[in-house]
């Protein structure tokens, strides 16, 4: 495939080194109208990692029932949680980089963060381009999921991939496939829990629900099912929660296909039905609030509960800009910088570890 030129940035020698960090989300539509869904949709959808079926038969039903009729129901759900400015989760998303930055700096990197979206704007290719213009040669591609999915971080490997492809100079890439037994991960999440718990009390029982995604991609060996049961599992020991005072689910299905199980709305139906009274239900799998979060589990779900018999219902926000996530983000960062030039000149601790490795070095001559 030739390398189109007119995609190249101009180069220019002399160039400052640069270390960057592109800050990976699923996406949002740009404006919560039956248009913007539409396009947005068209393109999360039309991903054959999204969606393994065959292009010659998921194509039409896409462009011509699914689209047509999901995307004005689509835009009614993201009006019911479009803030001022703008989407959810590209306002977390873009404070996030911002914040991330900073820690780092306040660390001594030197580091570049920029944020994309893998559907939507900005996207992918678009801040890669960015960010080489800027000078970026090495670029640390760090995805927002915790969880490994072939339909999530796979994904965003296979954009930046495809980016790499129109260009001549390929800066050197590394990426983040998982985090989801960080410590500092599962520290921020259940802060945040028991944050909410000396606020508001505690519950009868806490759901812990996580995006689903088809059974047979456990079956073909996606590892996501097992990182978002080890995440549980170990939020659950950093809360001394016994077994029976928590449930792991999964939400969002799409389709008629079976899902991973339980369901999360059924789930919590049943729960009003059998006399639980209170429930809290927290996203561990979701860094940042969204539709499936606000929309989907703080209205939906909430409704769907008190209307079974329950008597009190707690969504329990993302992480979204939490300091102690901020943290747990900046640590993973560094992890994986390692090896990498990043520290600041006008750092004192950078600037009094190089001057100690000249020295070993002077006296090792």
């Amino acid at each position: 495939m030739p390398i189109p030129t007119a995609a190249q940035p101009a180069h220019r020698h002399g160039q400052p080194s640069l270390t960057a960090i592109l800050l990976c989300n699923l996406g949002t539509p740009d404006a919560p109208t039956p248009a913007a869904v539409r396009r947005y949709l068209a393109e999360f959808l039309a991903d054959p990692r999204v969606v393994e079926i065959p292009r010659a038969l998921w194509l039409p039903l896409l462009y011509g029932l699914i689209l047509p009729l999901r995307s004005a129901k689509s835009a009614a759900k993201y009006q019911a949680i479009w803030t001022p400015e703008g989407s959810p989760l590209k306002v977390w998303t873009e404070r996030q980089a911002r914040r991330l930055q900073g820690w780092l700096g306040e660390h001594g990197h030197r580091v570049r963060v920029a944020y994309a979206m893998r559907y939507g704007t900005p996207s992918v290719a678009s801040q890669l381009d960015a960010l080489k213009e800027a000078g970026a040669d090495r670029i640390l591609v760090l995805p927002a999921y915790p969880q490994y999915s072939g339909t999530t971080t796979a994904s965003v490997v296979d954009a930046v991939t495809e980016w790499t492809r129109t260009q001549r100079a390929v800066p050197e890439l590394r990426f983040v496939n998982r985090y989801h037994d960080d410590r500092g991960y599962i520290l921020a999440l259940a802060r945040l829990i028991e944050r909410h718990w000396r606020e508001h009390g505690r519950p009868d029982h806490l759901v812990m629900s996580f995006h689903g995604v088809p059974e047979r991609t456990l079956l073909l060996g996606d590892p996501y099912h097992c990182e978002c049961r080890k995440t549980a599992r170990l939020l659950a020991e950093s809360l001394q929660l016994a077994p029976e005072q928590y449930t792991v689910t999964f939400q969002s299905r799409f389709g008629k296909a079976k899902w991973l199980e339980p369901y999360t709305q059924p789930t919590l139906e049943a729960m009003a039905r059998q006399g639980t009274q209170r429930v809290d239900v927290v996203c561990p799998g979701f860094t940042s609030d969204c539709l499936e979060t606000l929309e989907e589990i703080a209205m939906e779900c909430r409704d769907a509960f008190l209307a079974a018999g329950g008597r009190e219902f707690h969504y329990i926000p993302c992480l979204n800009d939490e300091t102690d996530w901020i943290a747990a983000l900046g640590h993973i960062a560094q992890q994986h910088l390692a090896g990498w030039p990043t520290q600041s000149v006008a750092d004192p601790a950078a600037l009094a570890a190089q001057k100690q490795r000249a020295m070993a070095l002077g006296a090792a001559g």
